[in-house]
């Protein structure tokens, strides 16, 4: 059985497991692998956000100009589009990207074809608001799982290979111990969110600087694919109480340390709905995020129905991935969108 944790980060723990060495998991899961050396990798979420009803065709073509610039060498090597609406009742358009070499995001994000365009003062004056969050954990800074092996969504798309089945999962901190720095670090945050620049209040452009080990969690739930008869079951049993507590995290958050919480539907290009959620949350804290998914309702609510119904629903793919990164390598901007977008709201307080 392989570990979670590449062979090249392994050291001698200096922290403990949760379960004893001969644990055997319940059930099969994997992890993305490394096909090459990499040391470090990159997810952006960029957006468009509109508040009426008037705006969405001008809404999308500006998404579809964010694609448009990943042409060339250094665009992403992976990117998926989403919708939500808020509870704010604004849409918004996201596309997630993943780079596995921060400079190329750098040079990429630099740009005059990019930097011209988010710099430009027509994005203050057009109407839509933008928000560019993006963070880049090293590779011992991230963990992932999938119940699957193939067509790996989110940055397992860019990974380049998966492992076997892997020994860290089906237990509370199973999560936690498949970061290859849990094996000596205990990964604490520090400090708190601060503004670098502008006012959210005031709208225009905002700059948010985070801390070191904010955790951002991409967890999701992929139907397209499933019979008629399992799609039901998960649309009508299972996902009602999801929503809610994604509602819960999105709206009450700040309670249990969630930054952010957007439960997004997974988009093509002109906007027509597909058979996949997931939502892409911001925490203080890995700890933050654990205490919330052992101890409270929403959470155990939603485990229970999940655990309750997983031997019906073979063809449901779910996964997540989960990182931590220092605050050097994190940047949120946003660009006249309502104060209480991503990491806005709690430094707002």
């Amino acid at each position: 059985m392989d570990s979670a944790i590449d062979p090249r980060l392994t050291c001698p723990r200096t922290l403990p497991r949760r379960v004893p060495e001969d644990y055997q998991p319940p059930y099969p899961s994997y992890s993305a692998r490394a096909a090459t050396r990499i040391d470090q990798v990159v997810m952006s979420c960029l957006g468009v956000q509109y508040a009426t009803e008037a705006q969405p065709e001008q809404a999308f073509e500006a998404m579809q100009h964010i694609i448009s610039m990943f042409s060339g060498p250094d665009g992403p090597r992976h990117h998926d589009l989403s919708y939500h609406r808020d509870n704010q009742d604004h849409h918004n358009l996201m596309v997630v990207a993943y780079w596995l070499d921060p400079a190329a995001y750098a040079r990429w994000s630099s740009s005059p074809m990019v930097a011209d365009w988010w710099e430009s003062d027509d994005r203050l004056q057009d109407g839509l608001g933008y928000f560019r969050e993006t963070h880049c954990p090293r590779l011992e800074q991230f963990e992932t799982i999938y119940g699957y092996q193939n067509d790996l969504p989110g940055i397992g798309a860019v990974m380049g290979a998966v492992t076997g089945e892997i020994n860290e999962h089906g237990y509370w901190g199973s999560m936690r111990e498949r970061f290859p720095l849990s094996q000596t670090d205990w990964m604490w945050p520090s400090g708190g969110l601060t503004v670098a620049s502008g006012n959210p209040a005031d709208g225009g452009r905002v700059v948010v600087k985070g801390h070191d080990n904010i955790a951002v969690i991409r967890s999701g739930q992929d139907w397209k694919h499933a019979a008629p008869d399992q799609q039901s079951l998960y649309l009508d049993k299972i996902q009602p109480t999801l929503v809610d507590g994604m509602n819960f995290l999105r709206d009450n958050g700040q309670a249990v340390g969630c930054y952010s919480n957007r439960f997004v539907q997974s988009i093509d290009l002109d906007g027509t709905l597909l058979g996949e959620t997931y939502n892409v949350g911001h925490w203080s804290s890995l700890a933050a995020l654990e205490r919330w998914a052992e101890t409270h309702s929403t959470h155990l609510r939603i485990f229970a129905t999940f655990v309750k119904m997983a031997a019906t629903l073979e063809e449901l793919r779910l996964y997540h991935e989960v990182s931590v990164s220092d605050g050097s390598n994190q940047t949120s901007e946003y660009i006249n969108c309502h104060p209480a977008t991503g990491m806005m709201r709690d430094v707002c307080r």
